[in-house]
């Protein structure tokens, strides 16, 4: 568990530009205290003192803005910018190095029974207001975009944007925690209108070709 905690004050440290040391997160920054107190409520959890697992979690939610259930499993080197708004489901499983930003939900869409959220693999990155719900996994070094609606799996080294959201290639490249531009995503809509352009624009020069010759 405090290995875990260490990785998570690294993790802060890392990814938040502005950070200045590792006391100012330890003492002032929200998500790295919202994750330090799951931790906390999951060891609870694991040795079935349930009524003090939800307890530190209430609490937590009350001090912090994240609600995290106290199932959920969450590996080391998580961080939550800002906080605010966060929701993680009972059955949500977080791997390494993940990054979530205010206002995302790892949730159900309460239908399911048994494993009803979320599966996060490593080095994943959920933008803020994205909303990720089902029991499904996202691949590993994936970005889900801000406000982006995930109802389906999504591959590894993918970026997932949109409502419901589409799954854009990245040409091969992997979308690392390092990379937490939430801004310049490819959208899929405009890449296919785009495409559709240059084929209409293909078929007019064809029939203009065409028309030419019957003249």
């Amino acid at each position: 568990m405090f290995e875990n905690m260490k990785a998570d004050l690294r993790a802060a440290r890392e990814r938040d530009p502005a950070a200045r040391s590792n006391f100012e997160i330890f003492m002032l920054y929200s998500g790295f205290h919202a994750i330090c107190h799951h931790r906390v409520a999951h060891f609870y959890y694991r040795h079935k003192l349930f009524f003090l697992a939800r307890l530190t979690s209430q609490l937590n939610k009350f001090f912090t803005g994240v609600e995290i259930h106290p199932a959920a499993k969450i590996g080391p080197g998580f961080f939550i910018d800002h906080g605010t708004g966060v929701v993680i489901g009972e059955t949500t499983e977080i791997g390494a190095n993940c990054t979530i930003y205010q206002g995302a939900t790892l949730g159900g869409t309460g239908k399911d029974v048994g494993k009803r959220h979320p599966t996060l693999g490593n080095n994943v990155m959920v933008g803020a207001g994205a909303k990720v719900l089902g029991p499904f996994t996202v691949g590993d070094n994936s970005k889900i975009a801000a406000n982006a609606v995930v109802l389906d799996p999504i591959p590894p080294d993918s970026t997932a944007v949109g409502v419901p959201a589409r799954v854009v290639r990245r040409n091969g490249a992997k979308a690392t925690c390092a990379d937490l531009d939430q801004i310049h995503i490819p959208d899929p809509i405009a890449q296919e209108l785009c495409a559709m352009r240059i084929r209409l624009e293909r078929m007019q020069k064809e029939l203009d070709e065409l028309k030419a010759k019957e003249e």
